[in-house]
């Protein structure tokens, strides 16, 4: 053709492509618009306008008839819908809401009048007193850890069947007379410090008392510190030095001596000494002072076992000890060293 007359493949190519797009195109426009758009006749529809018009035939109208689901297809939709529960919609009762209860309406106020007008104040009744009454408990104060005492309740409306509760035990009591009561308290009752109570009360708790006090005080204490020792030779004579709190130089004591006016010094050691209350019996245990124990070369002034430490001249000061007082030097046996040592044979070999 020649229309490709002195065209390469490539060019031809391109020709035929455009002419088949071209034709494309125009088969898409007859498909949009149809006959007219190549300068066909164009059809005109006529309408007729009736002044009245006419009511269709019911019996011409054409209806479907609508069929219920059977039970089957219900009970699939059933179970196969999700059930959406919210609670903030109108018809979901509120959490936690029971929809059974029903309101019922608080009590109706009393009539408040006004101004309003407070109630009288009633006065407390004071309590009625006690069918019986102590006046007085003697003694008034003892010791811990004395002995046993007789303890005396005078008052008054005392019968034969009352008892005394000391500290709330009851002891063994004697009726007097209706104004006094007496009981033997056992030294146990008073082994610690302390308030106790003492009331009257017969066994029925009928009829019952106000409550006496006693104070159960601590016995005195020596008021020093025991700071160190000398030990004789054969015990005699041994030396206990001790320190007031209020005064710096040390003052010494001996067995049976008394210090401090009650306390009487009854046996000495290195580790504690041992003081007995000349007035109340009590004994005392002194331990000596941890800081003035043992001497500056850090052994004590005499040995657990009742020996005597060897003086040593180098040491100047022991504390708790004063320097004027004379050391006991035991004595020390010369002893001539030899250099020829004989063979002493005792199993009866000659050689």
């Amino acid at each position: 053709m020649a229309l490709f007359e002195g065209k390469s493949s490539t060019e031809r190519n391109k020709i035929i492509a455009a002419a088949v797009l071209g034709l494309v195109a125009l088969i898409a426009l007859y498909m949009a618009f149809g006959r007219s758009f190549f300068g066909g006749t164009t059809t005109t529809a006529s309408i007729k306008s009736s002044p009245t018009p006419r009511p269709s035939n019911p019996t011409t109208d054409k209806r479907v008839d609508i069929v219920l689901p059977t039970s089957s297809e219900q009970d699939f939709v059933y179970q196969t819908t999700p059930v959406d529960y919210r609670p903030g919609n109108a018809f979901a009762p509120d959490p936690g809401k029971n929809i059974f209860a029903f309101y019922e309406p608080p009590a109706p106020t009393p009539y408040s009048p006004t101004p309003y007008v407070a109630p009288p104040v009633k006065t407390p009744v004071p309590p009625p007193p006690p069918p019986f009454l102590i006046t007085v408990v003697t003694p008034q104060s003892v010791y811990a850890g004395s002995r046993g005492f007789r303890l005396e309740v005078n008052g008054d409306k005392f019968t034969p069947d009352s008892q005394i509760y000391f500290n709330q035990s009851v002891v063994p009591t004697v009726f007097i007379n209706a104004q006094k009561l007496v009981a033997d308290i056992p030294s146990n009752f008073i082994a610690q410090e302390g308030a106790v109570q003492v009331i009257v009360q017969t066994p029925d708790g009928k009829l019952y008392s106000n409550a006496g006090t006693m104070a159960v005080q601590q016995p005195p204490r020596p008021g020093f510190q025991f700071i160190g020792m000398i030990g004789r030779k054969r015990y005699n004579n041994d030396t206990a030095y001790f320190l007031e709190s209020n005064k710096t130089t040390p003052f010494g004591a001996r067995l049976n001596d008394v210090v401090g006016g009650r306390f009487r010094l009854i046996d000495i050691s290195s580790t504690e000494v041992v003081f007995v209350d000349v007035d109340l019996g009590f004994k005392h245990r002194l331990p000596i002072s941890k800081s003035t124990a043992t001497g500056s070369s850090g052994q004590p002034t005499r040995t657990t076992d009742g020996g005597f430490v060897p003086f040593d001249p180098n040491v100047q000061n022991i504390p708790g000890i004063p320097n004027n007082i004379p050391r006991y030097i035991p004595p020390q046996p010369k002893r001539t060293p030899t250099d020829n040592k004989e063979d002493v044979d005792d199993d009866g070999d000659p050689e």
